[in-house]
């Protein structure tokens, strides 16, 4: 008994540490703690917590590691350490190590619908599309009511080059999930948007503004691809349907078809919309944008005009 209160004011004494910020004291605590009770799960947590903190991330993965052995021999998975692995792993954009540690996790829990998840996302961003595919489609097979699942399983087989695979698979989740169907042509329309598809993609975001026409996020969108196609009118037309829809954001939605437009190098056009921008919200960004348009035109003293009268209200 005293033993066990002996550990249990360590531990409180490592935790009051830690909240502190008092990442050192807690490291050397925290150490001495493991020695005497390796067992002791919630102290070598906060040890890796405190090395993380300090800036020592090798010594915070190592202890993260033991955990994380530790779990996967459970039948009923925990994962405090697999969810900050995959969070370092993420941050330092280590594929290599995430779909290591999200292969072995499967392994322990092949059912884990969650687990899977993260192997799929795992394989998908470090490039294995293909992988990422037969993942997500086990995830199907266990929960197939799940329209989140099938848009995971369409992103994998766009990546993977499966474009009407992928379509049908957002289509199945529009099924399931009918009142946000346009959620999910947004989606692959995105995606269309990405690849510089914006024939594909006008015609899904056509389909979001006939199943919810009150968004304003979809006529932007349609804008973008317009201005992609070259169908510059019809791409003004559309923006102004979403300050029709939300007038109070109207300067975003302007500023945002002026990047578009510069970025098609259609820097005339791009100067109205900047100054529609200012026209509603006269925000220093909106001034900066306009500059930048008009150098893009080749009219530096103009530019450097809007520059000069900026510098002067800072």
């Amino acid at each position: 008994m005293m033993e066990t209160n002996k550990k249990t004011k360590k531990i409180d004494s490592l935790g009051n540490l830690f909240r502190q910020g008092k990442y050192r004291e807690a490291i050397v605590l925290g150490e001495k703690i493991h020695k005497a009770y390796p067992e002791e799960e919630s102290a070598l947590l906060m040890l890796s917590w405190a090395y993380y903190d300090s800036g020592d991330k090798a010594q915070a993965v190592k202890y993260l590691n033991i955990l994380l052995e530790r779990e996967l021999q459970r039948k009923v998975f925990t994962g405090f350490a697999f969810d900050e692995l995959v969070r370092i792993y993420k941050q330092d954009k280590n594929f290599h190590k995430l779909v290591e540690i999200c292969e072995r996790a499967v392994t322990a829990q092949p059912e884990d619908a969650g687990l899977l998840a993260e192997l799929g996302n795992a394989y998908l961003q470090s490039g294995k599309a293909e992988k990422a595919c037969k993942i997500y489609e086990k995830l199907i097979t266990i929960e197939d009511d799940n329209p989140v699942f099938y848009c995971y399983w369409g992103e994998a087989l766009f990546a993977a080059g499966l474009i009407q695979e992928s379509e049908k698979a957002y289509i199945q989740a529009c099924k399931i999930d009918f009142d946000q169907q346009d959620r999910y042509y947004f989606k692959i329309a995105v995606l269309f948007q990405q690849s510089e598809n914006h024939r594909e993609a006008k015609r899904l975001l056509n389909k979001c503004v006939s199943v919810n026409p009150a968004n304003p996020l979809y006529y932007c969108s349609l804008g973008d691809s317009l201005v992609g196609l070259g169908q510059i009118p019809q791409a003004l037309k559309s923006y102004e349907m979403a300050v029709r829809y939300d007038h109070t954001r109207a300067g975003a939605y302007y500023n945002r078809l002026g990047h578009v437009l510069m970025k098609a190098n259609h820097f005339l056009e791009a100067v109205e919309a900047f100054n529609s921008a200012i026209a509603q919200d006269a925000a220093q960004p909106y001034y900066l944008s306009l500059a930048a348009a008009y150098k893009g035109m080749g009219l530096a003293d103009q530019s450097d005009k809007i520059l000069r009268e900026i510098s002067k209200i800072r």
